[in-house]
């Protein structure tokens, strides 16, 4: 996404219109406008003052990305009771069919144990609790998926 687009979309989230945001900048409309397309980049002191105004940081203002945004923020409000109610495989398996339909093939069990396994030398290793043992493999499993999907060496400590 490019600057114009992230101040677009930051504004379009705080529900300002170009003329609001123009009035406490001390800008002409069509100045945001321009700022907005990419025709024109606003100065780093105008940038600051952006991102006050869309209550950002600089580097989130620069990054804005209004569906990493909403994820985050979506994940922040759900409580512990909510999580418990989503079928979370029936929602991913929307967009990953092979979510519904893996059990029919695969040996579940047989892999169950050597996770379970992995898990427990988590647990043993470091302490760590059953949630943050499946957090840490849950987050293991997403370098190496990385690491295949850029096709690069998987991570090894030295």
């Amino acid at each position: 996404m490019n600057l114009g687009n992230s101040l677009f979309q930051a504004r379009k989230k705080c529900g300002l219109s170009q003329e609001e945001v123009a009035e406490k900048l001390g800008v002409s409309r069509q100045t945001i406008s321009k700022w907005e397309t990419g025709e024109t980049l606003p100065d780093i002191q105008q940038s600051k003052r952006l991102a006050l105004l869309y209550h950002l940081s600089l580097d989130e203002l620069i990054d804005f990305d209004m569906d990493v945004g909403e994820v985050q923020q979506a994940i922040e409000r759900t409580s512990a009771a909510l999580e418990e109610k989503v079928d979370w495989t029936k929602a991913w398996g929307k967009k990953y069919p092979i979510l519904l339909t893996y059990q029919q093939d695969v040996d579940v069990e047989h892999y169950v144990a050597r996770l379970d396994a992995l898990l427990k030398d988590l647990r043993n290793a470091y302490g760590y609790s059953e949630l943050d043992a499946f957090l840490v493999l849950k987050d293991i499993l997403a370098v190496v998926w990385k690491h295949r999907k850029q096709k690069t060496t998987p991570y090894r400590k030295i």
